[in-house]
Order: C-alpha cells, then structure tokens, then sequence
C-alpha cells in the first residue's frame, strides 16, 4: 500500500501544479491584453468622455491668479459656480505677469476647456492642453492682465 499513498500524494501536487500553471498564464494574457489595449486604442487612464468630444456633465476647475489683482481668483470662482462649474480650488499662479487668461484642458478633455472658455469669454486661442495624470481635475484657468474684458467682471460693473 505505500505506493498507492505516494500515488495519491503526487496526484494533488500534480492537480495543485496545474492549477497553478492555468491561474499564472491567465494572468499574463490578462496582462498582454492590457498592454494591446493601452497601445493600440489609446486608453490612457483619462476621462472616458474625451473619446466623445462632448463636455462633462461636471466639470472641476481650479482658478489661478496670474495678474496679482487681489479679489480678481473669488470673483471668478463666484461665477463659475454661478455657472455650474465645480471649483475645487483657488490660488495664485507661480508668477503674476500673465498678459492673457489661459484655459488649459488637464486630461484630454478640450470640449471641456471650451466650455469654460465660453463661459469666460476666454478666446479659442487661449485653450492649451496639458494633460497630466496627478491633477485630480478638468481644468486649470491662469487669470492674465485681461480680466477686465471678460464675462465675471462685465457683471460687477
């Protein structure tokens, strides 16, 4: 009898081998096929609705100050909420001689740049985009030396 027991003992290491084999090779198909899809069709771990080309249905902004006007960041954050803009944060940009306001898309959005473009009377011209994965919103606004001209401060006059 002890070769039916060596039998038994070699047939569930066997059994536990292939299985092991199966789960390890799904695993790299799994993997090869992930990499196909991110190379080939583009996915690239940002917003699903830039493949369509229409705006978010919320759309996070952040507003930056880059004209050192004091009250010019909360006037524009004003409006954009009054608009239906998420603003998720304000700050001042890293210097303050922005002649123009920029709207910059962050994650491959433009339709979403647009939008608040429009709703600022930001020029086409001035949508830049700069996708970066680390950025947990849709748009950065850079507020320039031209913020008179535009929609939030045309209201306040």
């Amino acid at each position: 009898m002890p070769g039916k027991k060596e039998n038994t003992v070699s047939s569930v290491k066997n059994l536990f081998l292939n299985i092991a084999n199966f789960l390890l090779i799904a695993i790299i198909i799994l993997m090869i096929y992930s990499i196909y899809v991110k190379i080939h069709k583009g996915g690239d771990g940002f917003n699903s609705s830039a493949a369509t080309g229409e705006p978010s249905e919320i759309i996070q902004v952040e507003v930056l100050n880059g004209c050192g006007i004091s009250g010019v960041g909360e006037r524009f954050t004003d409006y954009l909420r009054n608009n239906g803009f998420d603003v998720v944060n304000v700050d001042n940009y890293i210097r303050f001689d922005i002649d123009e306001t920029i709207v910059i898309d962050r994650i491959g959005n433009k339709a979403n740049a647009l939008k608040v473009a429009d709703a600022l009377g930001v020029k086409k011209g001035n949508i830049i985009q700069q996708l970066n994965e680390d950025y947990f919103l849709d748009v950065s606004i850079i507020i320039g030396r031209d913020y008179y001209s535009l929609k939030p401060t045309e209201t306040k006059r």
